[in-house]
């Protein structure tokens, strides 16, 4: 079992049931996926810009990259439909919690200058959206072998009815949110 998961189920879960007093252990908000895009719009002139992506994220999240392609033609951006626009990778139950557990510990703390993530980045509905500005800050990357510095936005979709739930529930795991 996964490091983050067996502290969510011994030290997370009592706390949430404890301090928002729900009635059910059903009703504790847990992470139900995480959610790792990359847009790269210039793969459309060269298709070879999309393998290195998809090497990239699958080195980063364990996981084989997904390519996504555009859903609408736009004419401003030479865009048609179907051409591929970026790659995304969705991770659930042991690769989400070891992929959250290196972002929380070993990614975000390299970041030159960090101070905290944004805590107002939740959606209303107690999803949590971040990016990233380089993906070099994870230690699966080689610095030699990427051809360019590319961002990647992480979603972590939770079962929080609240943003007041899922701010704690991500708090409680670790996540370094600035202080305002």
């Amino acid at each position: 079992m996964p490091r983050l998961q067996e502290k969510y189920k011994s030290d997370v879960a009592p706390a949430l049931m404890k301090k928002f007093a729900y009635k059910s252990p059903m009703q504790i908000p847990k992470i139900d996926k995480i959610v790792v895009n990359v847009g790269c719009g210039d793969a459309r002139e060269n298709a070879k810009v999309l393998d290195a992506v998809v090497a990239d994220i699958s080195a980063i999240t364990g996981q084989k990259a997904v390519v996504t392609r555009a859903r609408k033609s736009v004419a401003n951006f030479k865009l048609r439909e179907g051409m591929p626009v970026g790659v995304k990778v969705t991770l659930r139950a042991d690769r989400m919690w070891e992929f959250l557990d290196r972002l929380l510990n070993v990614a975000l703390p390299r970041v030159r200058d960090f101070r905290g993530i944004n805590p107002n980045a939740f959606d209303g509905r107690g999803n949590y959206a971040l990016g990233l500005k380089e993906q070099l800050i994870f230690p699966e990357i080689e610095y030699d072998k990427i051809d360019k510095i590319r961002g990647m936005d992480i979603v972590i979709c939770t079962t929080a009815n609240t943003d007041e739930e899922a701010r704690e529930l991500l708090t409680l795991m670790g996540a370094p949110f600035a202080k305002n």
